[in-house]
């Protein structure tokens, strides 16, 4: 079931302030350049009004002085782990951390940072980074494979997902302890062929032995999952920690899903108008937790930011379920709405719904128009479109928090004492794509090119006729004819020519000057002519 890690594409930033409302915004722009230069990010891009926007409800409840800003376009890259990795104690070089093999994290199917700072009058300041990845085993290298439906069920081993293994804690820790779920999926298929859920069974064994077993408990005090801890600080570098689980025979489970799976598209074509359009298809999640009945409802509460260049008309709001179109009353409970304002302010939709169980689909439609950009507002690359940060859908009657009774509180285990915190389940959709009409970029480009290739014909022309020296010239033609000889001369008296050489050079001299002449008024004409188009046009 979604925690809190579940993250959209790209970057999100949000923070809640203890100042007064005239200082929030200073502090904000302070916090996003300092983020921006601390992970070589670019955050800092969220200090504009335009970016960033003050949700009432619908992203976090009772909390005010919040801020929220996404950058679903950003990229998470290595330079970005590195700064990350560096607020550790131990960096990478010990510890738990030390897995983070950046080729293994960088060619999994998911991974995502996160960075929460809290504020506590009693301990002072609390540093919580979490790192979340989806790994893909190393199916070359692992022993036994099961195909189950055409798809293989490798097994797996911490050196085969990281590369690494792990040989001790960080120095300076309390404790370094690794966690291994076995999910509720899989411990109701085991349990249904009546074996013990152990380390070691018919479906699958476990490298190591766990130090201790942790058995979650659900509403109805039953086994939900199971955790599997290791200390770290047991091993060394002389016996390194290589967690590895095999499978025996080929098993299908599935995670629990979210009540609905939600997804965002575009609708309608071209680059005036169009129509957003947010999907629930139901994954019958009450049936196993609320029983078969259909009297009852199911609550959503829809966030969703919309840059101010996507102007949306909210009272376009259409609601279809199963097919069958509603009035707004029927479904929604509450609803927030903060108009965007040209080049000032993103708009923001705060809503929330109220869905029959017996529900399978239904679709919100809102229509909207595309808006003009001054031409220093474009982003690079505007042709591939503009993205619109994705829409967080959370649903407050059901809750991603896991029951421990076995733990004392006392120990003090973070991770553990992450998952038993109260939150919702929440599901973000994808982020949108809008063509927005761009200019033709390289229209100035063109322009100067051209401009300028005139302008350097029509000077060069000008400068060589306005430097030319004519005297110089002659006496270079009669140099060249006192160097041709007699026996030219005499070639020539034989076939009768009359030789006058000063009329000769004079009459090349007239004709190329007439052809320079023409060559000067022609390219000025052609200047002049170009220069009166551009200006019409």
């Amino acid at each position: 079931m979604s925690t809190s890690n579940a993250k959209p594409p790209g970057v999100e930033l949000w923070a809640i302030f203890d100042l007064p409302l005239s200082e929030i915004d200073a502090t904000w722009k302070n916090l996003t350049h300092t983020l921006s230069g601390l992970f070589c990010a670019s955050i800092n891009f969220l200090e504009s009004s335009t970016a960033f926007s003050a949700p009432q409800w619908g992203f976090k409840l009772n909390e005010g002085n919040l801020r929220y800003g996404a950058l679903p376009r950003e990229a998470v890259c290595t330079e970005n782990l590195t700064p990350w990795l560096k607020l550790l104690p131990c960096r990478d070089k010990a510890g738990v951390a030390s897995l983070l093999y950046r080729p293994s994290i960088y060619k999994g199917y998911y991974h995502s940072q996160k960075l929460k700072l809290r504020s506590s009058q009693s301990v002072g300041i609390i540093l919580d980074q979490t790192l979340t990845a989806v790994l893909q085993p190393n199916t070359v290298n692992s022993k036994q494979l099961h195909a189950t439906d055409g798809q293989l069920q490798p097994s797996w081993s911490i050196r085969h997902l990281f590369n690494r293994k792990l040989s001790g804690k960080c120095p300076v820790s309390k404790s370094s302890r690794i966690y291994l779920e076995i999910d509720k999926g899989i411990v109701d298929k085991v349990k249904k062929s009546g074996i013990d859920v152990s380390w070691n069974n018919e479906f699958f064994v476990l490298s190591n032995n766990p130090d201790r077993v942790i058995k979650e408990l659900d509403s109805l005090k039953v086994q939900s999952s199971s955790l599997y801890e290791y200390d770290v600080s047991a091993y060394s570098e002389d016996e390194p920690f290589d967690l590895g689980m095999t499978w025996k025979l080929p098993l299908i489970w599935s995670c629990t899903p979210s009540p609905y799976h939600t997804s965002r598209f575009l609708m309608g074509s071209g680059n005036e108008r169009g129509s957003i359009a947010l999907s629930f298809l139901s994954t019958n999640l009450h049936k196993q937790i609320l029983g078969s009945s259909n009297d009852c409802s199911i609550k959503a509460v829809i966030f969703q930011v919309v840059p101010w260049y996507v102007k949306v008309y909210y009272h376009s709001l259409d609601i279809f379920i199963d097919g069958n179109r509603k009035t707004i009353p029927e479904v929604v409970d509450k609803i927030h709405v903060t108009p965007s304002e040209d080049k000032l302010l993103p708009g923001t939709l705060e809503m929330q719904l109220r869905f029959p169980c017996s529900m399978q689909s239904a679709t919100l439609t809102l229509d909207f128009d595309k808006g003009f950009l001054h031409i220093d507002e474009y982003p690079p690359d505007a042709n591939q479109g503009f993205d619109i940060p994705s829409a967080l859908v959370s649903f407050p009657e059901f809750n991603s928090t896991r029951s421990y009774p076995e733990i004392d509180s006392s120990l003090g285990s973070p991770l553990l004492e992450n998952f038993q915190e109260d939150g919702v389940v929440k599901s973000y959709t994808e982020v949108l794509l809008v063509p927005l009409t761009t200019p033709d970029f390289s229209m100035p480009y063109n322009v100067i090119t051209f401009t300028c290739t005139v302008l350097a014909l029509y000077f060069g022309s000008l400068l060589n006729a306005l430097r030319r020296r004519i005297g110089e010239e002659e006496r270079e033609l009669k140099k060249a004819v006192a160097k041709r000889g007699l026996i030219p001369l005499l070639l020539a008296k034989l076939r009768g020519q009359k030789i006058n050489p000063s009329e000769s050079e004079s009459s090349s001299e007239r004709a190329g000057s007439k052809k320079l002449l023409l060559k000067v008024v022609f390219v000025a004409l052609v200047a002049v002519a170009f220069h009166y188009l551009s200006n019409s046009s």
